[in-house]
Order: C-alpha cells, then sequence, then structure tokens
C-alpha cells in the first residue's frame, strides 16, 4: 500500500470520489461525508449507514461538502431511510448545497426525509 503525504490546502480523495467521517452526539450518528455520490462512491455511502447498530438509530447525513449526487445516491438515501424508519429511527439531511439541494427538490426527497439547512438544525 502506497501511502500519500498531503499538506492542509490538498484533497486526499480521489477525484470524484467520496469520503465519510462517522461521529456521534447525543446518541445520533453523524456522517460527514465530503465529495460526489454516484454510482462508484455510493457503496462507500452504503457500507457507513450498514454499520448503525442501535436500539433506535438516528442518523444526521452532513452534505455541505458534497458536490454532486445522482439517483444512486437518492436511492440509497431513501433506502437507509426506510431501513431506519422500519428500526424505530430515522434518518435527517444536513446542509445540503444548491447542487445537491436541487437535486433533492426535482425527486421529492424533501417531502419523505428531513432536510435542514444546518447541521445545529438536524440534531435538535
Amino acid at each position: 500500500m502506497t501511502e500519500i503525504e498531503t499538506t492542509g490546502t490538498e484533497d486526499p480523495r480521489p477525484p470524484g470520489g467520496l469520503s465519510v467521517v462517522a461521529t456521534a452526539t447525543d446518541g445520533v450518528r453523524v456522517l460527514s461525508l465530503s465529495g460526489e455520490i454516484d454510482h462508484h462512491s455510493g457503496v462507500i455511502l452504503q457500507q457507513a449507514l450498514n454499520e448503525v447498530d442501535a436500539p433506535l438509530p438516528r442518523v444526521v447525513l452532513d452534505l455541505r461538502r458534497v458536490t454532486f449526487m445522482d439517483s444512486s445516491g437518492i436511492n440509497i438515501l431513501l433506502g437507509a431511510h426506510h431501513t431506519l424508519t422500519e428500526a424505530g429511527g430515522w434518518l435527517r439531511l444536513a446542509a445540503p448545497g444548491s447542487a445537491v439541494k436541487r437535486t433533492l427538490g426535482i425527486v421529492g426527497v424533501e417531502t419523505v426525509i428531513d432536510c435542514h439547512d444546518t447541521l445545529r438544525q438536524a440534531l435538535a
């Protein structure tokens, strides 16, 4: 395996890649996403969502650094929403950028999944 040295201004993701950082706040799992969500990178998001294991699974996806989302991402979000709701939990979306927000609006995801302008609002 090759190690890549980066500075604070470089992005360690490959072009079109997706990175996920998982944290927890007051029993809510926060997945901070960065990059693009598409057919190729969606598996990374799916794996992160599959790792949620709690009696009442509550998840917030911080989307402020997501630059692109296609129908693959929409399908992952809807599937996760269904799975988490069936388990007695919920999924909330936080801070989508204009391109992602437009995609969510066109498809109507915002009518199914709670979408908030900020992470703080999503956690409230």
